[in-house]
């Protein structure tokens, strides 16, 4: 084990006692959110504090096996407890270092999936189509719920845009790198000449916000306007001013919610969604400060970044940022996402675990 790595180790036990003192104290709770961090932490340093003295322990029993080697009667079994001491030590290392690695704060948060159709016009909206359904269908095979908060259908079919709220244990860490480009190469329906076409949409997968009061949202700086939905909704819709734009002037970024019959509905949705965009933005900036020193291939978060293709005519699905290629179309469209998810997060990983090498070199 490197010397800064067994010397950040070594520190663990003190801050443990520190937490262990914040935690007993008769006003601990008096702040709730503090108390929270303050236990999350306490359990992580416990999990780790516990996983380190595992691998002294075997690092104690590694020496305890090198002295009796010095003993010709004890040699050949010594031999056979070092081999087991240091085998114990090099898995419980790994252990550690993947324990290590900054957990993402938001991984067990909810998420806002956002689906916007690209070039290629009627086609990339058809396309923007499935591309929301395949992810609904594999919220559905986690149990979680999809919550519609606004939509933008096209005339043919699929979606101009559509904003949805994902419901679950862990949706923004299982689907948090399919930001992004996705790009389809297929025959379109309205194609007679039976020619491949190339159209696009974008995904961005944004963090919901815990609550609204997470991003600070001076009312000064928000401009909200009231207007009549647009499509389908019956004689209530065309009748009442119940769709909301909210606009936050110093970012420019702007928010439409006309899905739901109330204007209080949709002004509490429109909100959500602007803070987690907020959010969002702020979260890519800072990423964007370290990416001078090293640029993480899966985290990058940018937008107009190509990630994925999805071949129909070949059958085949690739990720260009970790260079898989799968040949299973028709599963992955209809949700089974797995194969491809994991991968992306073996390989975020395996970044992290060798930017933590780099650090503590």
């Amino acid at each position: 084990m490197k010397p800064t790595l067994r010397s950040r180790l070594d520190g663990l036990a003190g801050r443990l006692e520190e937490l262990n003192r914040l935690l007993a104290a008769e006003d601990a709770a008096r702040d709730l959110e503090q108390f929270r961090k303050l236990s999350r932490e306490h359990a992580e340093a416990t999990g780790l504090a516990s996983l380190y003295e595992r691998w002294r322990q075997a690092e104690r029993d590694a020496e305890a096996a090198r002295e009796m080697a010095a003993d010709a009667s004890m040699k050949s079994f010594a031999d056979e407890e070092l081999k087991a001491a240091r085998s114990n030590m090099e898995r419980l290392e790994a252990e550690l270092h993947k324990a290590l690695v900054p957990r993402d704060p938001y991984d067990d948060r909810n998420i806002f999936l956002e689906v916007r159709a690209g070039t290629g016009g009627d086609e990339s909206a058809l396309f923007a189509g499935d591309v929301f359904r395949m992810y609904a269908r594999y919220a559905e095979r986690q149990g979680w719920q999809v919550e519609i908060i606004s939509e933008s259908p096209s005339e043919l079919g699929g979606y101009k845009e559509v904003i949805a709220r994902v419901v679950g244990q862990g949706a923004y860490s299982k689907l948090k790198f399919e930001s992004g480009g996705h790009r389809v190469q297929r025959v379109p329906a309205t194609e007679a000449q039976g020619r491949i076409h190339t159209s696009a949409c974008t995904v961005a997968v944004l963090p919901e916000a815990e609550a609204i009061d997470d991003v600070a949202l001076n009312p000064a700086e928000l401009r909200v306007d009231t207007f009549r939905a647009s499509g389908a909704g019956g004689q209530h819709v065309n009748k009442t001013e119940s769709a909301i734009r909210i606009t936050h002037l110093p970012t420019g970024i702007v928010v439409e919610c006309q899905d739901s019959r109330s204007q209080h509905k949709n002004r509490e949705r429109a909100l959500s969604v602007l803070a987690a965009r907020i959010k969002d933005r702020q979260q890519r900036e800072r990423q964007a400060k370290t990416a001078s020193t090293r640029k993480l291939l899966i985290g990058s978060g940018d937008r107009s970044e190509r990630i994925r293709t999805y071949n129909f005519p070949q059958g085949r699905v690739t990720d260009h940022r970790i260079g898989l290629t799968l040949h299973k179309i028709d599963r992955i469209m209809d949700g089974e996402l797995d194969e491809l998810l994991e991968a992306l997060g073996a390989e975020h990983l395996a970044e992290q675990l060798a930017q933590l090498d780099a650090e503590a070199a």
